[in-house]
């Protein structure tokens, strides 16, 4: 024993021990590179796509005459093109990766057979791809979210089901007898999922719900994707990401239980308050109404737990690209469900349901908070299944800042535009067609912000299409933000 009290044989078995841990690691990373890689190939792919629908859709709302004479780029077929190109090409495809990765990872388990998850991503885009070429050919269904015709939500379903069998048996033949708090998350995201898509299917397509409540069951769906799929990956991998790149456990597991159990019980609730004053029971949209606001609970918990975590840490946002954009998504998550419970109230809703602030709330919800959470997350996993680090930290910052700066924009722009439309819809002596005209400024200050969106995305398809190139920084040291002589960060993660 040394003088500190610590015996003198430790360091080599601490070392020993490291060494085991890195070899895990390795050997998990390696059977998850090519189907992760798959995953994340796809959704860039379907990021470019989108991006380039988004701003085509976007301008259509202010000069709706462009290509008018086009059956198949007008907008009411663009439009919900371009959202099930981002809902289900890049977020669904973005979020399995990143899931796979971290069930991997925290199970501490090799992927076996990591083709059939490869097979089940070449499934999943043949689906996007031909719901997309249906929606654009006439074929949409018509409900928000799953307009894609039966033929497309078929071979998504059974692409889904060769993806999440795998993930299930990873957590079934885990090591090691805890579990994380990020496993709760996607194990529940996993499940949840075919639950809301068969159900959705189900209740309108196979055996139909009559009248309005189709109207129901669509919001009801909508909601419940934004929620169960989208916020539940993104918290999962927020979790996992904020403790492990500065080094230092969650701050209370009892609180993140908290934060589950009540985001799974209020959250499948909601859906209904996008109905207000619509032909409906009063108890149902006032249960989704009081649901809305419970999730405050789930909010301030999960809240306190990240930033209790990353007390003391926050400097090494200026550092870190992992932890910038992933703090970012998480203080939007906070906004998102605020902003949520202000538009769910019957004062409110009446002015906003039918307005462009109805759009800022979906964006806050998949860009601001899930898109930034998963923008963080392939910049610490990418490397670590490339065996390269990213390459300019420049093009990193130019992403995050035209990144902020877009969504942040967009959001402004259609709350400010969707209130005064609200305002305007209620005075009864203007006409409608004033109403339009109002917001119509607000409209191109979108469209300024979908070209900082547009910038931001090409810059991260190049940087990550460099890592697949293999032309990455051959380095032991991760890329940071600015240079930085301190312990750190995420060089010991």
């Amino acid at each position: 024993m040394n003088a500190t009290g610590i015996p003198l044989k430790q360091p080599s078995v601490s070392a020993a021990a490291g060494d085991a841990e890195q070899l895990e690691r390795a050997l998990i990373d390696a059977s998850t590179r090519v189907p992760v890689l798959m995953f994340y190939t796809s959704a860039m792919a379907w990021l470019i796509l989108g991006t380039l629908l988004a701003g085509f859709v976007s301008f259509k709302l202010h000069a709706p005459d462009m290509f008018s004479d086009i059956s198949f780029l007008t907008w009411g077929r663009v439009r919900p093109a371009h959202m099930n190109v981002m809902v289900y090409g890049w977020a669904s495809m973005a979020g399995m990766g990143t899931a796979i990765w971290l069930m991997a990872r925290l199970c501490r388990t090799v992927l076996r057979y990591p083709l059939l998850l490869v097979a089940g991503a070449g499934f999943w885009n043949l689906g996007v791809l031909l719901g997309v070429g249906g929606i654009l050919l006439g074929d949409s269904t018509g409900y928000q979210w799953l307009e894609f015709p039966g033929y497309a939500a078929i071979v998504l379903f059974v692409a889904y089901t060769l993806i999440v069998s795998w993930a299930v048996l990873m957590f079934r033949f885990r090591r090691g007898e805890q579990i994380y708090i990020t496993q709760w998350y996607l194990l529940g995201a996993f499940l949840w999922f075919p639950w809301l898509y068969a159900a959705g299917q189900l209740m309108l397509f196979v055996v139909p719900v009559q009248g309005v409540l189709q109207s129901a069951v669509g919001w009801w769906y909508a909601n419940n994707l934004l929620f169960l799929w989208f916020g539940a990956i993104g918290l999962g991998t927020a979790y996992y990401m904020i403790p492990k790149v500065i080094g230092r456990p969650v701050y209370s597991y009892h609180l993140a239980a908290i934060g589950f159990w009540s985001y799974a019980l209020f959250s499948s609730w909601t859906g209904m308050q996008r109905l207000v004053d619509g032909p409906f029971p009063a108890w149902m949209i006032t249960a989704s109404i009081a649901a809305t606001i419970l999730t405050i609970i789930p909010v301030a918990t999960v809240g306190l737990n990240h930033h209790m975590t990353m007390q003391g840490y926050f400097p090494l946002m200026r550092y870190s690209p992992t932890l910038r954009f992933t703090v970012f998504g998480a203080m939007s998550y906070t906004v998102f469900s605020l902003l949520g419970v202000l538009i769910s109230l019957r004062s409110v809703a009446r002015y906003v349901n039918f307005t462009q602030a109805s759009i800022a709330y979906s964006h806050l919800g998949l860009y601001a908070f899930f898109t930034m959470v998963i923008f963080g997350s392939m910049y610490y996993i990418v490397p670590r299944l490339i065996g390269r680090e990213w390459r300019y930290a420049s093009l990193i910052k130019l992403h995050f800042w035209a990144s902020a700066y877009g969504i942040g924009l967009m959001t402004l722009m259609l709350l400010a535009g969707g209130f005064l439309q609200g305002a305007d819809m209620e005075n009864p002596s203007l006409a409608f067609s004033e109403t339009t005209e109002t917001v119509l400024p607000y409209l191109r200050g979108r469209s300024l912000a979908g070209i900082l969106l547009t910038v931001s995305h090409f810059i991260f398809a190049y940087h990550f299409g460099l890592m697949l190139l293999g032309l990455g920084r051959q380095s032991t040291v991760p890329t940071f933000l600015n240079p930085v002589e301190a312990e750190g960060s995420e060089a010991h993660v």
